[in-house]
């Protein structure tokens, strides 16, 4: 997953660690929609946490925390 230093640095960072462990509480809370989507390149159905985290190792100019905080306002579940 991982190709060049950046992103091999950022999955080994704590900040990775902290970001995998939100993303997976998301997927298992009720208020988020983290379903699964189909990857053509993968010819299977990519986990919430694994897109996430693959775009975040891509793009480490990104604030991860507030990469989190917009995702779940776009993921959040409105009870009306």
């Amino acid at each position: 997953m991982a190709n060049t230093q950046s992103a091999r640095q950022f999955l080994a960072s704590e900040d990775a660690t902290q970001v995998r462990q939100q993303l997976e509480d998301m997927m298992t809370s009720k208020a988020f929609n983290t379903k699964s989507m189909y990857s053509p390149l993968h010819e299977t159905d990519q986990l919430f946490v694994d897109k996430h985290m693959k775009y975040l190792s891509l793009h480490t100019n990104i604030n991860p925390q507030q990469y989190l905080s917009n995702l779940k306002l776009m993921t959040r579940i409105s009870v009306s």
